[in-house]
């Protein structure tokens, strides 16, 4: 809640009657800061308002999620004299996923995160306290066809990996294309392409995928949280760069 007042991306915050005063100090004192009407409404109303009673007393009134255009996010790489990075969902539904990674893509630098039109989470409030504020720093590009997008970014040169489990014995389809972060030379525009949390990469978005990228595993477990692999690839892609020789 205070990184949304102190992003200047509340419209309006609700406060329980009762809270805590150091608490309701200093939601006052970021409110006065950003310009933000505050006030103090009984705890029921609060409840009425969320639909829930499990809540810390502070609610927010947010604006919609701004949107970009795919030029966007290639144009901010060029002003900011960086090699593209973008973050591409297929088809994630869970909010709190979409918002980590969201939050992940704008800390480690990435330069857009790209989500299917259909059959994806909305950009509600639940993404939008997941990314922590986020979502008003790094440009969501909302498309209409993920695979054709893929092809438009492979034509303008920006290499496309998509993240998957590696192929198991007997599973070996497309083994010879997938590759350690370690492996890959990520000094150059690139794409991440993170697969739902269910089913993974659809088949027509792996395919036009340059290669699969998975994340070594030493435990039983085979895979990972979508956020949670993100994160770490978006790590790997800028430790890349940085070590990359000049």
């Amino acid at each position: 809640m205070l990184e949304a007042l102190r992003g200047g991306q509340a419209e309006q915050v609700l406060v329980a009657k009762g809270i805590q005063p150091g608490a309701l100090k200093e939601l006052e004192k970021a409110a006065r800061q950003s310009d933000t009407p505050l006030e103090q409404v009984p705890r029921i109303q609060l409840d009425q308002a969320l639909k829930t009673t499990n809540h810390q007393g502070v609610a927010a009134v947010l604006p919609e999620v701004p949107t970009a255009a795919l030029e966007d996010s290639l144009r901010l790489a060029e002003r900011r004299g960086e090699r593209v990075l973008l973050v591409m969902l297929d088809q994630l539904t869970d909010p709190r996923n979409v918002g980590a990674i969201i939050r992940s893509a704008e800390a480690f630098g990435a330069h857009g995160v790209v989500m299917e039109e259909r059959r994806s989470a909305p950009l509600s409030a639940v993404v939008v306290k997941a990314s922590a504020g986020a979502t008003s720093h790094v440009p969501i590009v909302i498309v209409t066809n993920l695979a054709r997008t893929i092809e438009e970014l492979k034509e303008r040169a920006v290499w496309v990996y998509g993240a998957a489990p590696a192929a198991t014995k007997g599973q070996g389809a497309y083994d010879s294309d997938h590759q350690s972060p370690e492996q890959i030379d990520w000094d150059r525009d690139a794409a991440i392409v993170i697969g739902s949390e269910g089913s993974g990469l659809r088949r027509l978005v792996r395919e036009r995928c340059d290669g699969l990228v998975s994340l070594p595993m030493a435990g039983q477990i085979g895979s990972l949280n979508a956020s949670v692999a993100a994160g770490i690839l978006l790590y790997c892609v800028q430790r890349g760069r940085a070590t990359a020789p000049r």
